[in-house]
């Protein structure tokens, strides 16, 4: 029956009378889904990190968020990569009263650039840099950037676990450098890195609406506005605790295995 409850009241309505022989108005399930606050219309993404350290992990970082330790920096770092240069065949139609903007649906690649990026967790501030590949050379120039402004202070970076991040390159300057430390994520778990909540407002704000002729084009485009995010950048207001959502991910797992049980039967 719940396969019914995916494309709206009236085909729920229709699926129900078709497949159980129950006929009610498709208004009363319409009023149903409104008073339990019922959205089968929506969808979301979930992943269930393997990761052994997982619960370690959260807590870590978590706990840099909610209570970073007194005069030190916390920076999220990452990248975005294969970032596509499009541009549509015929100009974009811009927004008129009673008409939305309008674009061809077709489009021309013009080639692609990878974004690695910083975030002060304390100010909301973004370092950014575009470069045509990303290596362990590249990722370690660019954490030198974004560590210099704070030499003298200890410095905790947030990060995944991309192999880049541990080369042998990476681990010796650590070693020269024990103001910095690192504090991965768990395994799976990119959501828990705030600079990937930034990525997500660049793309819907810059990227995915814009049209770039050429990849200096949309370098630019992306250095634009992070000058732009920097003139009045404000810091994430991070409110999970590490219980809450180890609570949350384990009520998912349990959700999971429910119905991996009930579907083996």
């Amino acid at each position: 029956m719940a396969r019914g409850f995916r494309t709206g009241p009236h085909a729920s309505w229709q699926y129900l009378k078709r497949t159980e022989g129950i006929c009610v108005s498709w208004h009363y399930i319409a009023r149903i889904w409104r008073e339990e606050h019922l959205k089968p219309h929506r969808n979301g993404t979930f992943k269930i990190s393997k990761d052994p350290a997982f619960a370690e992990r959260v807590a870590d970082v978590i706990g840099l968020y909610l209570a970073p330790p007194g005069g030190a920096v916390v920076l999220s770092i990452d990248e975005k990569t294969q970032i596509q240069a499009l541009d549509r065949t015929q100009p974009v139609l811009p927004v008129a009263f009673a008409a939305s903007e309008k674009r061809t649906a077709d489009y021309v690649r013009h080639g692609t650039t990878n974004l690695f990026a910083a975030l002060n967790v304390t100010t909301g501030e973004v370092i950014g840099e575009c470069g045509p590949t990303r290596n362990g050379k590249d990722f370690l120039a660019f954490l030198k950037k974004a560590v210099r402004p704070h030499a003298e202070k200890d410095i905790h970076v947030v990060l995944d676990n991309l192999s880049t991040h541990t080369t042998p390159e990476v681990k010796e300057w650590l070693a020269k450098n024990p103001h910095v430390h690192f504090h991965f994520t768990p395994v799976g778990s990119s959501w828990l890195n705030q600079i990937e909540i930034w990525f997500g407002i660049l793309t819907r704000q810059s990227i995915r609406r814009g049209t770039f002729s050429s990849v200096n084009v949309l370098i630019k485009q992306i250095r634009d506005y992070i000058n732009s995010w920097n003139e009045s950048a404000k810091p994430f207001t991070w409110t999970a605790t590490a219980g809450e959502v180890l609570a949350k991910v384990e009520l998912v797992a349990t959700n999971v295995k429910k119905l991996v049980n009930n579907n083996s039967n």
